[in-house]
Protein backbone atom coordinates (compact mmCIF):
# COMPACT_ATOMS: atom_id res chain seq x y z
CA UNK A 1 0.00 0.00 0.00
CA UNK A 2 1.02 3.26 -1.03
CA UNK A 3 2.23 5.63 2.31
CA UNK A 4 0.68 9.03 2.53
CA UNK A 5 2.60 12.39 1.69
CA UNK A 6 1.60 15.56 3.45
CA UNK A 7 1.23 18.52 1.16
CA UNK A 8 4.88 19.78 2.92
CA UNK A 9 6.52 16.78 2.05
CA UNK A 10 5.63 17.08 -1.29
CA UNK A 11 6.28 20.57 -1.96
CA UNK A 12 10.03 20.48 -0.74
CA UNK A 13 10.55 16.86 -2.17
CA UNK A 14 9.41 19.15 -5.47
CA UNK A 15 12.14 21.52 -4.71
CA UNK A 16 9.42 24.59 -4.03
CA UNK A 17 10.65 27.01 -1.67
CA UNK A 18 8.31 27.01 1.17
CA UNK A 19 6.92 28.94 4.18
CA UNK A 20 5.84 27.36 7.92
CA UNK A 21 4.27 29.79 10.10
CA UNK A 22 3.98 29.23 13.57
CA UNK A 23 0.80 29.72 15.69
CA UNK A 24 0.22 29.64 19.42
CA UNK A 25 -2.92 28.26 20.53
CA UNK A 26 -5.01 30.30 22.38
CA UNK A 27 -5.25 29.59 26.30
CA UNK A 28 -8.59 29.47 26.46
CA UNK A 29 -11.18 26.78 25.04
CA UNK A 30 -12.01 28.86 22.15
CA UNK A 31 -12.18 27.39 18.68
CA UNK A 32 -13.72 30.53 17.73
CA UNK A 33 -9.81 31.82 18.34
CA UNK A 34 -8.07 29.85 16.69
CA UNK A 35 -9.81 30.44 13.03
CA UNK A 36 -9.47 33.58 13.95
CA UNK A 37 -5.40 32.87 13.69
CA UNK A 38 -5.95 30.82 10.91
CA UNK A 39 -7.85 33.28 8.58
CA UNK A 40 -5.32 35.79 8.97
CA UNK A 41 -2.94 34.34 7.53
CA UNK A 42 -4.82 32.61 4.50
CA UNK A 43 -2.59 31.64 1.59
CA UNK A 44 0.27 33.08 2.75
CA UNK A 45 1.25 29.81 4.58
CA UNK A 46 2.23 26.21 3.10
CA UNK A 47 2.21 24.51 6.73
CA UNK A 48 1.08 26.07 10.19
CA UNK A 49 2.97 25.29 13.33
CA UNK A 50 1.08 24.68 16.48
CA UNK A 51 2.58 24.73 19.32
CA UNK A 52 2.83 22.41 22.30
CA UNK A 53 2.48 24.57 25.65
CA UNK A 54 5.74 27.12 24.46
CA UNK A 55 7.76 28.02 27.18
CA UNK A 56 6.26 25.63 29.45
CA UNK A 57 2.73 27.64 29.88
CA UNK A 58 -0.65 26.56 29.35
CA UNK A 59 -2.16 26.36 26.16
CA UNK A 60 -4.88 24.53 24.15
CA UNK A 61 -3.77 20.97 23.31
CA UNK A 62 -1.46 21.17 19.99
CA UNK A 63 -3.15 18.11 18.76
CA UNK A 64 -6.61 19.75 19.58
CA UNK A 65 -5.51 22.85 17.53
CA UNK A 66 -4.04 21.02 14.49
CA UNK A 67 -7.12 19.38 14.11
CA UNK A 68 -8.76 22.99 14.50
CA UNK A 69 -6.70 23.70 11.24
CA UNK A 70 -7.34 20.39 9.50
CA UNK A 71 -10.80 21.54 9.45
CA UNK A 72 -9.96 25.19 8.30
CA UNK A 73 -8.28 23.38 5.26
CA UNK A 74 -5.18 24.14 6.35
CA UNK A 75 -1.64 22.21 6.89
CA UNK A 76 -1.09 21.78 10.36
CA UNK A 77 2.51 20.63 12.05
CA UNK A 78 2.12 19.13 15.06
CA UNK A 79 3.87 20.00 17.73
CA UNK A 80 5.14 17.44 20.43
CA UNK A 81 7.67 17.97 23.29
CA UNK A 82 8.65 15.54 25.84
CA UNK A 83 8.28 17.68 28.50
CA UNK A 84 4.54 16.41 29.71
CA UNK A 85 4.52 12.79 28.29
CA UNK A 86 6.36 9.42 29.07
CA UNK A 87 6.79 6.86 26.36
CA UNK A 88 3.25 5.39 27.09
CA UNK A 89 1.09 8.35 26.12
CA UNK A 90 3.53 9.52 23.82
CA UNK A 91 2.47 6.54 21.17
CA UNK A 92 -0.90 7.10 22.23
CA UNK A 93 -1.49 10.38 20.96
CA UNK A 94 0.91 9.41 18.45
CA UNK A 95 -1.55 6.65 17.08
CA UNK A 96 -4.08 8.78 18.17
CA UNK A 97 -3.08 12.32 16.05
CA UNK A 98 -2.45 9.89 12.86
CA UNK A 99 -5.61 8.00 12.54
CA UNK A 100 -7.44 11.63 12.74
CA UNK A 101 -5.26 13.07 9.54
CA UNK A 102 -2.41 14.27 11.11
CA UNK A 103 0.73 14.14 8.96
CA UNK A 104 3.52 16.32 10.04
CA UNK A 105 5.13 16.22 13.23
CA UNK A 106 7.68 17.97 14.71
CA UNK A 107 9.85 16.40 17.83
CA UNK A 108 10.91 18.75 20.31
CA UNK A 109 12.36 18.23 23.77
CA UNK A 110 10.50 21.33 25.21
CA UNK A 111 11.15 23.96 27.29
CA UNK A 112 11.46 23.20 31.74
CA UNK A 113 8.32 23.69 33.76
CA UNK A 114 10.93 26.37 35.80
CA UNK A 115 10.60 28.99 32.77
CA UNK A 116 6.67 28.32 32.60
CA UNK A 117 3.71 29.53 34.23
CA UNK A 118 3.20 26.18 36.44
CA UNK A 119 7.11 26.28 37.83
CA UNK A 120 6.01 23.84 41.02
CA UNK A 121 4.96 21.45 37.94
CA UNK A 122 6.85 17.90 37.90
CA UNK A 123 8.39 17.45 34.41
CA UNK A 124 8.60 14.33 32.50
CA UNK A 125 11.51 14.33 30.23
CA UNK A 126 11.28 10.13 29.81
CA UNK A 127 12.60 10.80 26.23
CA UNK A 128 14.35 13.24 24.50
CA UNK A 129 13.40 14.84 21.14
CA UNK A 130 16.15 12.19 19.23
CA UNK A 131 14.53 9.18 21.40
CA UNK A 132 11.32 10.09 20.01
CA UNK A 133 11.95 10.60 16.45
CA UNK A 134 13.20 6.91 17.02
CA UNK A 135 9.95 5.94 18.77
CA UNK A 136 8.08 7.29 15.61
CA UNK A 137 10.43 5.75 13.13
CA UNK A 138 9.93 2.17 14.81
CA UNK A 139 6.15 2.78 14.98
CA UNK A 140 6.52 3.33 10.86
CA UNK A 141 8.68 0.01 10.89
CA UNK A 142 5.88 -1.99 13.25
CA UNK A 143 6.98 -2.01 16.14
CA UNK A 144 6.58 -0.12 19.43
CA UNK A 145 9.60 1.50 21.67
CA UNK A 146 9.41 -1.66 24.03
CA UNK A 147 10.19 -3.77 20.67
CA UNK A 148 6.98 -5.74 20.38
CA UNK A 149 5.28 -5.51 16.87
CA UNK A 150 2.91 -3.09 16.16
CA UNK A 151 -0.16 -5.07 14.50
CA UNK A 152 -2.40 -3.36 12.07
CA UNK A 153 -2.22 0.02 10.39
CA UNK A 154 0.85 1.79 10.87
CA UNK A 155 1.48 5.96 11.49
CA UNK A 156 3.33 7.44 8.57
CA UNK A 157 4.57 11.12 9.25
CA UNK A 158 6.77 13.73 7.69
CA UNK A 159 8.90 13.49 10.63
CA UNK A 160 11.21 17.22 12.10
CA UNK A 161 13.21 18.15 14.42
CA UNK A 162 14.36 21.97 15.45
CA UNK A 163 17.82 23.56 16.12
CA UNK A 164 19.22 26.16 17.62
CA UNK A 165 22.06 27.36 14.78
CA UNK A 166 23.36 29.83 17.96
CA UNK A 167 23.78 27.93 20.67
CA UNK A 168 27.82 26.79 21.77
CA UNK A 169 29.62 25.21 21.00
CA UNK A 170 28.57 25.50 17.25
CA UNK A 171 30.07 21.76 16.19
CA UNK A 172 28.17 19.95 18.82
CA UNK A 173 24.77 21.82 17.71
CA UNK A 174 25.95 20.71 14.13
CA UNK A 175 26.74 16.82 15.48
CA UNK A 176 23.33 16.82 17.68
CA UNK A 177 21.56 18.23 13.94
CA UNK A 178 22.98 14.51 12.46
CA UNK A 179 21.70 12.82 15.02
CA UNK A 180 18.20 14.00 14.55
CA UNK A 181 18.65 13.16 11.00
CA UNK A 182 20.09 9.52 11.54
CA UNK A 183 17.09 9.36 13.82
CA UNK A 184 14.60 10.06 11.42
CA UNK A 185 14.14 13.61 11.07
CA UNK A 186 13.28 14.43 7.39
CA UNK A 187 13.04 18.40 7.57
CA UNK A 188 14.08 21.00 10.42
CA UNK A 189 13.14 23.96 11.59
CA UNK A 190 15.28 26.34 13.17
CA UNK A 191 15.58 29.49 16.01
CA UNK A 192 14.60 32.73 14.88
CA UNK A 193 17.94 33.85 12.89
CA UNK A 194 19.33 37.31 13.07
CA UNK A 195 22.97 36.84 13.19
CA UNK A 196 23.73 35.84 9.32
CA UNK A 197 27.36 35.91 9.16
CA UNK A 198 26.83 32.68 12.12
CA UNK A 199 24.37 30.98 10.72
CA UNK A 200 26.49 31.26 7.09
CA UNK A 201 29.24 29.32 9.01
CA UNK A 202 26.58 26.38 10.35
CA UNK A 203 24.99 26.01 7.36
CA UNK A 204 28.69 25.45 5.72
CA UNK A 205 29.43 22.58 8.81
CA UNK A 206 26.12 21.13 8.42
CA UNK A 207 26.87 20.86 4.74
CA UNK A 208 30.35 19.18 5.93
CA UNK A 209 28.82 16.65 7.66
CA UNK A 210 26.81 15.88 4.68
CA UNK A 211 23.33 16.56 6.97
CA UNK A 212 21.71 19.13 4.09
CA UNK A 213 21.94 16.17 1.90
CA UNK A 214 19.94 14.47 4.63
CA UNK A 215 17.25 16.94 5.76
CA UNK A 216 15.20 19.85 4.27
CA UNK A 217 16.48 22.75 6.16
CA UNK A 218 13.93 25.94 7.00
CA UNK A 219 15.26 28.27 8.54
CA UNK A 220 13.23 30.29 11.25
CA UNK A 221 12.27 34.48 11.26
CA UNK A 222 10.98 36.66 14.45
CA UNK A 223 9.34 39.57 12.75
CA UNK A 224 10.74 42.18 15.62
CA UNK A 225 7.48 44.39 16.46
CA UNK A 226 9.46 46.79 18.87
CA UNK A 227 12.68 47.95 20.30
CA UNK A 228 11.24 46.29 23.65
CA UNK A 229 10.73 43.10 22.28
CA UNK A 230 14.00 42.54 20.36
CA UNK A 231 15.58 44.03 23.46
CA UNK A 232 13.85 41.41 25.43
CA UNK A 233 15.31 38.61 23.13
CA UNK A 234 18.54 39.51 23.18
CA UNK A 235 18.71 39.94 26.88
CA UNK A 236 16.66 37.28 27.86
CA UNK A 237 15.86 34.72 25.95
CA UNK A 238 18.18 31.97 26.11
CA UNK A 239 19.76 31.14 22.46
CA UNK A 240 19.18 34.21 21.10
CA UNK A 241 21.63 36.20 18.91
CA UNK A 242 20.66 39.90 17.81
CA UNK A 243 23.18 41.70 16.35
CA UNK A 244 23.26 45.12 17.99
CA UNK A 245 22.48 46.57 14.14
CA UNK A 246 19.28 45.39 14.54
CA UNK A 247 19.22 47.01 17.69
CA UNK A 248 19.87 50.49 17.12
CA UNK A 249 17.70 50.32 13.82
CA UNK A 250 14.52 49.91 15.54
CA UNK A 251 15.32 52.24 18.82
CA UNK A 252 15.33 54.96 16.19
CA UNK A 253 12.48 54.06 14.10
CA UNK A 254 9.86 56.12 13.51
CA UNK A 255 7.14 53.39 12.72
CA UNK A 256 8.79 50.29 15.08
CA UNK A 257 6.19 47.78 13.81
CA UNK A 258 6.90 49.22 9.94
CA UNK A 259 10.57 48.80 10.59
CA UNK A 260 10.06 45.03 11.76
CA UNK A 261 8.92 43.75 8.86
CA UNK A 262 11.85 45.37 6.89
CA UNK A 263 13.59 43.80 9.13
CA UNK A 264 12.24 40.24 8.45
CA UNK A 265 12.18 40.97 5.04
CA UNK A 266 15.72 41.59 5.02
CA UNK A 267 16.71 38.82 7.05
CA UNK A 268 14.26 36.40 4.69
CA UNK A 269 16.01 37.52 1.26
CA UNK A 270 19.28 37.28 2.61
CA UNK A 271 18.54 33.39 3.87
CA UNK A 272 16.94 32.34 0.46
CA UNK A 273 20.13 33.30 -0.71
CA UNK A 274 21.87 30.85 1.32
CA UNK A 275 22.31 27.39 -0.31
CA UNK A 276 21.50 24.64 1.45
CA UNK A 277 17.91 27.02 2.65
CA UNK A 278 14.68 25.01 1.78
CA UNK A 279 12.20 27.74 3.27
CA UNK A 280 11.53 29.67 5.60
CA UNK A 281 9.67 29.30 9.57
CA UNK A 282 7.90 32.75 10.81
CA UNK A 283 7.29 32.72 14.08
CA UNK A 284 4.72 35.57 14.14
CA UNK A 285 4.24 35.36 17.95
CA UNK A 286 0.48 37.14 17.84
CA UNK A 287 1.79 39.30 14.92
CA UNK A 288 -0.33 37.33 12.32
CA UNK A 289 -1.54 40.62 10.40
CA UNK A 290 2.28 41.14 9.57
CA UNK A 291 2.57 38.11 7.38
CA UNK A 292 0.99 38.98 4.10
CA UNK A 293 3.14 41.66 3.71
CA UNK A 294 6.16 39.78 4.84
CA UNK A 295 5.62 36.67 2.53
CA UNK A 296 4.26 38.65 -0.60
CA UNK A 297 7.81 40.51 -0.31
CA UNK A 298 9.97 37.25 0.02
CA UNK A 299 7.87 35.20 -3.17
Amino acid sequence: MERPVSKLQRLLEEGKFVFTVELQPPKNASKEEVRKKLSAIKDFADAVNLTDCSTASVSMSSLAASLITLEEGFEPVWQMTCRDRNRIALQAEILGAYALGVRNLLCMTGDHPLVGDHPQAKPVYDLDSVQLLSLVKGLEEGKFFNGKPLKGERPCFFLGAVENPFATPLHFRVLRLKKKALAGARFIQTQGIFNLKKFERFLRLAEEEGILEKVFLIAGIIPPRSFKMLKYMKERVPGMDIPDEWIKRMASARDQREEGIKIAVEIGKALKEMKGVRGLHIMLIGWEEALPEIVKALR
